[in-house]
């Protein structure tokens, strides 16, 4: 992919990686993960006539990490739109998001609708629509763990074993883990701070329910990719179609949380196929 180019926003200096020229569709990665998890899937947008633009979420090397915080959701939100309006020339862009890139995907499409043409989301249910039940409970328990004073230091024994822990278990049918898979995002944990930075995700993460940017209702075309062996049912983004007021589809692909990486290239074409039918629709779209 290169190295990585730098912007400020949201008072952040933020890396990314690029490729392709285009519309702009902005693709946030998840945890524990880097913008490295989009390298197919950005070949994939920029074969199609896209610029792709992937950032280092906030705090995750080689962006900056912010001396004070805050890592909740709506901040998160606001460091999308921020990076759109500074690389989309004014322009609406595609937001696709994985894990907490979903959620900041969420937060971003309530707090500005008009910067976007499309929402596309993966592994998570819109959380403005879920109740937390025992089965979802078990299956986030990460957050529990995650929260503790010390998490980051539990996380770092033996060589990020929980890592792998957490890859293994959140895409079960995924038999054949390569160690490449999680070697970007441990390089970047061994930075001073960063692993920190991810694990405050977590605590600033109410555990009474959604964060309150993503109680309103979605105006934003929104598509979500579920995963048929994710730890999050397919089902449960039929559960919350109620908080949509533009177009929801749901799109079930093979694999599990990390269906982008274990099927990389069914999801690729889906991706594009989502993207393309929304731009060519998009009355703001440019001429091509």
């Amino acid at each position: 992919m290169g190295d990585p180019r730098f912007v400020t926003a949201n008072g952040l200096r933020f890396a990314y990686l690029e490729r392709g020229s285009g519309p702009l569709v902005v693709l946030l990665h998840g945890f524990p993960d880097t913008a490295h998890t989009w390298d197919r899937a950005m070949a994939a947008l920029a074969d199609a006539g896209f610029r792709a633009v992937a950032p280092f979420m906030r705090g995750y090397h080689p962006t900056e990490i912010p001396a004070d915080g805050p890592f909740d959701s709506a901040t998160l939100g606001r460091d999308a739109l921020a990076i759109i309006r500074e690389l989309g020339a004014g322009e609406p862009a595609v937001l696709v998001g994985h894990d907490w890139g979903a959620s900041a995907g969420y937060s971003a499409a309530a707090l500005g609708p008009d910067q976007l043409r499309l929402l596309v989301t993966l592994a998570i249910p819109n959380p403005g629509g879920l109740k937390p039940r025992p089965k979802l409970i078990w299956a986030l328990r990460h957050f529990f763990r995650l929260r503790r004073r010390g998490a980051a230091a539990k996380i770092r024994a033996e060589n990020y074993a929980y890592i792998d822990e957490l890859w293994r278990r959140w895409s079960p049918a995924w038999r054949d883990l390569p160690a490449s898979e999680t070697a970007p995002v441990k390089a970047a944990f061994a930075h001073p701070g960063c692993l920190e930075a991810a694990c405050g995700y977590y605590r600033a993460q109410s555990l009474r329910g959604s964060d309150p940017s993503q109680r309103k209702p979605i105006a934003v075309p929104t598509v979500s990719f579920a995963g048929l062996h994710d730890m999050i049912e397919p089902r449960l983004y039929e559960k919350v179609r109620h908080c949509y007021t533009g177009s929801y589809e749901v799109v079930q692909v093979p694999g599990g949380h990390f269906m982008h990486r274990e099927h990389p290239d069914t999801f690729a074409a889906e991706l594009v196929r989502v993207v393309r039918e929304h731009v060519r629709s998009d009355p703001t779209s440019p001429p091509k």
